[in-house]
């Protein structure tokens, strides 16, 4: 989701009205078909552990509130979180020879991909605000019946990142959600207008823009298992892009009902896209954070390049606010969300 996304708010928004206070959140555990999973904050974005027993939980705590809250686990048996181990044991191959050295506590963590396999090893790579704007490299390894991450290597940018999906070489695309915008981060992101594009990094060769993928506030972003395409979300345009990196083009373009933020695939190699219905300004009037309108999920098929609606949070109550992400697991989907203090566990209808 958003670096600094309260400030851009008010700049785009500073002649609207302040909308009245939104209605109180859902008490935490079971209603009917809907489980509340309190305790984290921000959980942005999720990723499963090789052994489908616990979520890594990216709580994307950035200036609101304190500093980051870093990387969690969620054990899906236990309904608890608890903080990740880091060690820091540096790499030659991974990452640029260039970076500083690890980033320690200093960690504020966005967008998270994970990938099994890649030279024999499972790699995390995280979206890190926290001291510099960079990609950090993690190994995830087994550690007394639970995991720890082993820093290896990062690349520092010279802009905020959003999202990273690791490349079969190792490499990543990642968006870059506002480097079109003016210096001092002012204007309006949410008139669907070019603010951003998606950039590959390459080992060895470095990092390079991909052509055609100036959007509107590109966010999610994913990579087929094969390398071929790329997925990436144009997030004030409503939109899901498939974009064939073999060609250097836009394959298709598919609208949502609603601002898709992340996406992950599915059991059946399907793509979920969660994301907020809408945003105005602040809410409650002064708090900083954004009043949401609501919250939907799509199943895309990368084939066909067609998406339907498998959850709608109309009706639903306030259950999460500012829903980032929606994980399959088994027959549940689990969502988190750029702000508050939970996770939500529906059944997965697909």
């Amino acid at each position: 989701m958003r670096v600094l996304l309260p400030l851009l708010i008010m700049a785009g928004l500073a002649q609207a009205q302040r909308p009245p206070a939104g209605p109180p959140p859902v008490a935490c555990g079971v209603h009917g078909d809907i489980e509340i999973l309190c305790g984290t904050r921000s959980p942005e974005d999720l990723e499963l552990t090789p052994d489908g027993k616990y979520l890594i939980v990216s709580q994307f705590v950035n200036g609101r509130g304190g500093t980051g809250a870093g990387l969690v686990l969620f054990d899906l048996a236990r309904k608890s979180f608890s903080k990740i181990a880091i060690v820091n044991e540096p790499k030659k191959g991974w990452g640029d020879p260039a970076c500083p050295g690890p980033v320690g506590d200093a960690l504020i963590p966005h967008g998270i991909s994970l990938a099994r396999r890649i030279k024999g090893a499972t790699r995390l790579y995280v979206v890190n605000h926290g001291g510099r704007q960079s990609i950090e490299m993690y190994e995830v390894k087994p550690s007394a019946g639970s995991w720890e991450l082993a820093w290896h290597g990062c690349f520092v940018a010279a802009k905020d990142y959003n999202d990273v999906a690791i490349m079969p070489d190792g490499g990543f695309v990642a968006t870059y959600p506002t480097a079109l915008m003016p210096p001092g981060r002012g204007g309006n992101v949410f008139n669907g207008q070019p603010s951003g594009f998606v950039a590959r990094w390459t080992p060895g060769k470095g990092e390079t823009e991909l052509p055609g993928t100036r959007q509107g506030y590109p966010n999610g972003v994913l990579a087929s298992p094969d390398g071929r395409y790329i997925y990436y979300n144009a997030w004030t345009a409503f939109e899901v892009h498939k974009y064939d990196l073999k060609k250097g083009a836009d394959a298709a373009v598919v609208k949502l009902g609603f601002m898709p933020d992340n996406i992950a695939w599915a059991a059946k190699g399907q793509i979920l896209a969660a994301g907020v219905k809408g945003v105005r300004g602040d809410c409650p009037a002064g708090s900083g954070e954004p009043c949401i309108q609501g919250f939907g999920i799509a199943e895309i098929d990368p084939a066909k390049w067609t998406a339907k609606t498998v959850f709608d949070s109309h009706g639903k109550g306030n259950v999460i606010a500012g829903a980032s992400v929606a994980l399959q697991v088994g027959r549940s989907i689990y969502i988190g969300a750029f702000q508050g203090d939970r996770l939500v566990r529906i059944d997965a209808k697909l």
